[in-house]
């Protein structure tokens, strides 16, 4: 299998939101980016997208990654939205326990909740 290098698109569909689409694969060699990516545009942001529709591997650095993702969207008050998953995504966030704490619950709260 030939690693296929991460890009990102960034769309802001509304003042508060953005959305991000992942193409390529989330790993090692690719994932810090993404990671400042996100860190930078969070203090604008209420909810960030992430579209991975054309997501390819993910390893367990990728994994790692979006569970500091998580991590970060939270203590900035914002909600995460892992969107288009594929099914080796989800496979892995099954088998590793983090489905719903990617996807789950506190993304429900933070939709809820609105902010001041």
């Amino acid at each position: 299998m030939t690693p296929r290098p991460l890009t990102t698109s960034w769309t802001a569909p509304d003042r508060d939101s953005v959305r991000v689409r992942l193409d390529g694969d989330l790993d090692f060699d690719t994932a810090d980016t993404l990671l400042r990516e996100v860190i930078a545009r969070l203090p604008t942001v209420r909810a960030l997208h992430l579209d991975m529709s054309t997501l390819g591997f993910c390893d367990s650095y990728g994994l790692s990654t979006l569970l500091m993702i998580r991590r970060h969207v939270d203590a900035a008050d914002a909600c995460l939205h892992l969107e288009n998953r594929p099914a080796g995504l989800d496979r892995i966030l099954r088998i590793t326990n983090t489905l719903n704490h990617l996807t789950g619950s506190t993304a429900e709260a933070h939709q809820q909740t609105p902010r001041p």
